[in-house]
């Protein structure tokens, strides 16, 4: 709160008043108070005014600092009144006394509750419960940015949906920058499938727009979407957003939106929610990931289930974006659970063949997936895809160290058209403990022209990559005909998990994988560190996010 000093007027708004009008007249480095368990309806056009950093506009509920959760705790519905949300992890609430301020859409479609002017800057929000009304129309986005803005800071809030209904984005953060996202819950956030009106939904996207954006700090927060809980990209750009910061968030897709399942949630009609990935990037420069956990994530849609995307896209036609990338982006200590399939890191053209800009320098290390269940998630339960397209920027510069993983049917699926594009450059997979899987690596398909064709490790290594290191990984379980012989040397091939001898691998679902002292993988990294990822590391990054 230092950072952003307001110490001006103080206005309080009162019920049945209108925050439009008090926002009107108030003055770079006022404080605005909503009545604390108030609702107010309606759009809110939140004006520019020319402040500055000594000079804030603080929106927020009247509730005392000491009823919400100190600066820098995670807010969840407990203090909007609510005790639990189905099928979402335990609240554990002390107390359920309503101390926020609602604000509230009621309108039959398009964007709301808070619409932020162009030139808009200089705004935190504190403690407000952001959201719509139900309705059969689907709301686009709850906070939406009508132009430029900056210097905004979201802190302890609850945005959500409704349970049934179409509520496509929380923030949508268009053409913004200097913005943080910090302690908040983001929930039913999600796309009715097939009759719906919208087909894709995040609890957080940007990426999209002019001009620059970004910097960005997304940090602590609950985060929940039935398409991607946050997305960078997609659309048209003029500019790729860069610096930014996503860490601490449990990023989650409830299972009770899978069908089938107990207690199951879908629209009104019973038609599934669409699903999509957990984290994508499609334009975006200079991430840093970490210390995330995500959780559940299922094919059947358009989708097949991964838990991140590294796929730069310029959609093209009327949504150009010529300068898409998807480039420096490193993830490292978060952990993974329950999904599809891991990740797909591809550059690709469009349907209309337009292509990105790059799609290069990936560092992926210390990240444990499991419950990689192709079955269970209707995905092709792999831990990674890697490929590049013909007409696509080279793949390159890509390291995955350290990695714990345990796909069910595949380790990689490859795909690199040689004959019409050049071998992908300087892929590093080293240090990683990971199942082979039932077909360890395999083809992205396209016949003879693309590299892993054959379906051989050592051949396809050789042959869709070019200067490359694969090596001091131990690969469990691999088939009888992918001995040892069929796969790049100085690897290690233990016959099954518990060959590893981890300190609980429990089916590679909620395992405990610590190696123990006697693993003939202790110390045995290119590094002289263990096999797999540090754990106490991950688990230090992680701890308090769920």
């Amino acid at each position: 709160m230092k950072d952003t000093p307001a110490g001006g007027k103080l206005w309080m708004v009162q019920a049945g008043q209108s925050l439009e009008k008090v926002l009107a007249g108030a003055s770079c480095g006022d404080i605005i108070q909503l009545q604390a368990g108030a609702t107010f309806n309606g759009n809110v056009l939140v004006p520019a005014k020319s402040c500055d950093d000594s000079h804030w506009i603080i929106i927020r509920t009247s509730a005392p600092d000491s009823s919400l959760p100190a600066e820098g705790t995670r807010l969840t519905p407990c203090f909007g009144g609510m005790s639990s949300l189905a099928g979402r992890p335990k609240l554990n609430c002390a107390s359920t006394a309503n101390v926020l301020a609602k604000i509230e859409f009621n309108g039959s479609g398009g964007s709301g509750p808070l619409l932020f002017s162009a030139g808009a800057n200089h705004y935190r929000l504190i403690g407000l419960e952001v959201t719509r009304t139900e309705s059969p129309s689907a709301a686009s986005n709850l906070i939406l940015f009508l132009g430029s803005a900056d210097h905004l800071v979201f802190d302890r809030m609850w945005i959500h949906g409704t349970a049934q209904g179409e509520a496509v984005r929380g923030i949508f953060l268009g053409q913004t920058r200097f913005v943080a996202i910090v302690d908040s819950f983001f929930s039913d956030f999600h796309c009715i499938s097939r009759t719906g009106s919208c087909v894709d939904s995040q609890a957080i996207a940007g990426g999209i727009g002019d001009g620059p954006m970004g910097p960005y700090k997304i940090v602590n927060n609950f985060l929940e979407a039935s398409g991607e809980n946050i997305i960078f990209g997609g659309g048209s750009a003029t500019a790729t957003p860069q610096d930014i910061e996503v860490r601490h968030n449990h990023m989650v897709k409830p299972l009770i939106w899978m069908k089938g399942q107990a207690g199951y949630v879908g629209g009104t009609n019973g038609n599934r929610f669409s699903i999509k990935n957990l984290f994508e990037l499609k334009n975006a420069q200079r991430v840093l990931f970490e210390g995330n956990i995500m959780e559940d994530s299922w094919g059947g849609f358009s989708q097949v289930g991964f838990a991140i995307l590294l796929t730069p896209k310029n959609p093209g036609g009327t949504s150009v974006c010529s300068v898409c990338q998807v480039t420096d982006v490193t993830i490292r200590y978060n952990s993974i659970s329950h999904v599809g399939a891991g990740l797909q890191i591809a550059n690709a053209l469009s349907d209309n063949g337009s292509a990105p800009l790059d799609g290069q320098r990936y560092s992926i290390h210390d990240i444990v997936i499991d419950d990689i269940d192709g079955v269970k998630y209707n995905g092709p339960g792999e831990f990674a895809q890697n490929s590049v397209s013909a007409g696509a920027p080279l793949l390159q510069n890509v390291a995955i160290n350290h990695v714990t993983a345990f796909p069910s049917r595949t380790l990689f699926i490859i795909g690199d058209m040689v004959k019409t594009s050049a071998p992908m450059k300087n892929f590093v997979f080293t240090n990683n403990i990971v199942n082979a899987g039932i077909y360890p690596v395999w083809s992205t398909g396209g016949g003879e022209a693309n590299c892993a064709f054959h379906d051989h490790p050592l051949t396809t290594f050789n042959t869709c990559f070019t200067n490359s290191t694969f090596t001091t990984n131990a690969i469990i379980g691999p088939p009888p005909s992918f001995s040892a012989a069929t796969w790049p040397a100085k690897n290690f091939f233990p016959a099954s998990a518990g060959a590893v001898r981890f300190a609980n691998y429990n089916g590679g679902n909620g395992g405990d994988y610590h190696l123990q002292s006697s693993s003939p993988h202790k110390s045995k990294g290119a590094d002289g560190k263990d096999l797999g990822a540090d754990v106490d590391a991950l688990d230090s990054a992680i701890a308090g996010v769920e």
